[in-house]
């Protein structure tokens, strides 16, 4: 039995039957760790004997009957910008290269209190500011399916660890595709879910509106699963959302008959690679074939997405990070004379390029004089962004558009120039300028054998039909 090559519910249920044990399941990943981790730099901390401690508690707690739920004894990551109390924390960041954290965030112990074995933290851009796992302080990511392309970001550390079965599954956040995006470039399923699900408490900011923290995994169940699990109302997070829709699980049915699908034409024009758009289309047809409607129409302001989110995530972010200064945790410069030095040269040794970047054009749009120019007018575009979503809503289930305009590019390509890899981002942002649900689902390859997403996006609170028309689409293709 390959114990690697099983989904994250399907080892808990081997665990449970005693064909397999957690301890065991925990080895096999921390063999294929050691064994690829050097290649793909997917993992910032691995926390070896923490995982042994917890992976030989919760084989006890299973065979007492303590625990039975379906990620019991799963070996899973967490993106490294999420609090692990005890457990380094660095946004794969130099301003955090020492910061433990004394709390964990509501996510990761939703995770543990089902029995998941917390593997370790994964590599990310740095304070998820990017989208090819490029900016981070140690290193880029590589993808394990072409190791000379990226895994897509920010949350490229959590989707090439799933990928290269050094975990079960694993937590990213998605700010404005950070886990749909990297998902569909590594061949995984990745899900973002209705902002105020899943608990932000304890995820490092980066925009703080837009946020989400979401499943990676390898298939639609397990994507399910996990998100049933870390879904829940928490009054240490003020955007919660107190839902009693979350049993997601039920919606892993195989069957899309009525359901009516809108397919974006400004989705499919200019600047989508052709055999995206391909595989893409092909999906659709799957899903048509199972007896879904499909139909064209158009999705206007599509063009006003990208200048819109860049300018309210970076004017988050520049207050957002202002907390980074060297006093109270993090790096503080060696050689300084004063306090305002001390600050300066703190966070200008501290933070890396791209941050500084979206840094100083946050501050720019908020300054006196830009603010009703730039921010003000961004935050509009989003309303309207909105309500366009809302008038498609009134007329389709979901919306089905490719996740990312290209497969994954090669190391190197996307940071010469910021502008493309922003672009990068154009299908998923609107989804979090608008807090919807999208979901991406492996749907083919390109003629490199680089792995290529179908996005579904729903309305808010529509989880379950996002699961339905993926898992359907994933038994049928």
């Amino acid at each position: 039995m390959d114990i690697l090559k099983m989904g994250a519910v399907e080892l808990s249920a081997a665990i449970k039957a005693g064909s397999v044990t957690a301890p065991e399941a925990l080895e096999a990943v921390l063999t294929q760790i050691k064994a690829k981790e050097s290649e793909y730099n997917c993992y910032v901390t691995v926390d070896e004997a923490g995982a042994r401690e917890q992976a030989a508690d919760i084989q006890k707690k299973i065979e007492s009957g303590e625990l039975t739920g379906p990620l019991a004894g799963v070996p899973v990551a967490v993106k490294d910008n999420m609090c692990t109390e005890g457990l380094l924390t660095t946004c794969s960041s130099n301003i955090l290269n020492n910061f433990v954290p004394t709390f964990s965030s509501e996510a990761v112990l939703n995770l543990k209190a089902a029995g998941a074995v917390i593997i370790g933290k994964t590599n990310m851009d740095e304070f998820a500011m990017g989208s090819t796992t490029e900016t981070s302080f140690y290193g880029p990511t590589k993808n394990p399916v072409n190791p000379e392309h990226v895994p897509g970001g920010s949350s490229g550390g959590s989707a090439a660890a799933v990928a290269a079965d050094e975990c079960f599954a694993a937590l990213g956040s998605d700010t404005g595709g950070s886990i749909r995006q990297p998902a569909s470039y590594c061949g995984v399923v990745g899900m973002k879910p209705t902002y105020g699900t899943v608990s932000r408490y304890g995820l490092i900011a980066y925009g703080s509106s837009l946020d989400q923290i979401g499943p990676l995994t390898k298939n639609v169940t397990d994507c399910a699963t996990v998100l049933e699990v870390i879904s829940s109302h928490d009054i240490k997070d003020s955007t919660s959302l107190d839902r009693d829709d979350t049993n997601f699980t039920e919606a892993l049915v195989n069957d899309v008959k009525g359901m009516k699908i809108g397919i974006p034409r400004t989705y499919f024009g200019e600047g989508l690679d052709s055999e995206v758009k391909e595989s893409v289309l092909a999906a659709a047809k799957v899903l048509e074939a199972a007896g879904a409607i499909l139909e064209e129409f158009d999705l206007d302001l599509v063009d006003y997405a990208i200048p819109a989110y860049y300018t309210i995530a970076a004017a988050e972010a520049s207050s957002n990070l202002e907390r980074f200064d060297g006093v109270k945790y993090g790096y503080r410069a060696k050689n300084y004379e004063g306090l305002h030095e001390m600050y300066k040269k703190s966070r200008s040794e501290g933070f890396g390029a791209e941050v500084k970047r979206r840094i100083m054009l946050g501050s720019f749009v908020l300054s006196s004089g830009y603010y009703d120019a730039y921010y003000l007018k961004a935050l509009k575009v989003k309303a309207l962004i909105k309500k366009a979503f809302d008038d498609a809503f009134a007329k389709y289930d979901l919306i089905l558009g490719p996740a990312a305009p290209t497969t994954a590019p090669k190391l190197g390509e996307s940071l010469a120039d910021p502008i493309k890899m922003y672009l990068g981002d154009i299908y998923t942002i609107s989804v979090n300028l608008a807090g919807l649900p999208g979901i991406s689902v492996p749907c083919g390859t390109d003629s490199k054998g680089l792995p290529i997403g179908v996005q579904l996006i729903g309305d808010c609170y529509s989880e379950k039909t996002l699961i339905r028309a993926a898992y359907t689409y994933e038994q049928n293709r």
